[in-house]
């Protein structure tokens, strides 16, 4: 079965879910196409605000939600990371540069070295010097770093987007099985259903 993984690297609930949906697609046998989309083209498309323009209701309780889902999840959250708001294009296109050259699994890894270095770790993943240490500690090919400024990536990244809007996607996390999206790793445990059958 494939699952379509629409996310971008700096989103705190992507992170929160990563290696939980990792497990169960890796349980389910799962085939999972690794596509990091452009929130700032979706959200403006499908309705959706940026958290700046959010009311201030809004983002103080997505501070408390994101301290609750780390704690019940065991997973560690700086909830006000020092590199965040942060440019997600250059993190999201070397996913993909990864993906094209060492496959989905590799990039899955690299995915969630750079989720965790925004949420727990306090690197700015805008930065080359924080990706090529990256690309290093998760034992991949330095060329990347350079493979990820290609057009043909950047053209990769505005399909996964339009792709995702095609979809019907409008949040980060969405995992789309056959057409039906579950978004948010809040609704990990209907994916995981879902894949059971």
């Amino acid at each position: 079965m494939d699952i379509q993984y629409y996310f971008t690297p700096v989103s705190p609930w992507s992170y929160l879910g990563h290696e939980r949906f990792r497990a169960i697609a890796r349980a389910a046998a799962a085939r999972v196409e690794v596509l990091p989309v452009d929130y700032g083209v979706i959200f403006p498309a499908s309705g959706g605000l940026p958290l700046a323009k959010r009311a201030p209701q809004r983002q103080a309780y997505r501070l408390v939600e994101l301290r609750r889902f780390g704690e019940w999840l065991g997973v560690p959250i700086n909830l006000q990371p020092k590199h965040f708001p942060v440019d997600a294009g250059p993190g999201a296109r070397l996913v993909i540069a990864v993906d094209h050259a060492a496959g989905p699994q590799a990039a899955l890894t690299i995915t969630g070295a750079l989720m965790r270095a925004v949420w727990a770790e306090d690197r700015h993943i805008a930065e080359r010097d924080t990706l090529a240490a990256l690309l290093a500690e998760n034992s991949l090919a330095a060329s990347l770093l350079a493979e990820a400024d290609a057009p043909e990536v950047q053209a990769r990244y505005e399909a996964n987007t339009q792709r995702a809007l095609a979809a019907g996607v409008f949040g980060a996390p969405s995992y789309v099985v056959d057409g039906e999206i579950f978004w948010g790793q809040d609704r990990l445990d209907f994916l995981e259903r879902r894949l059971k059958g």
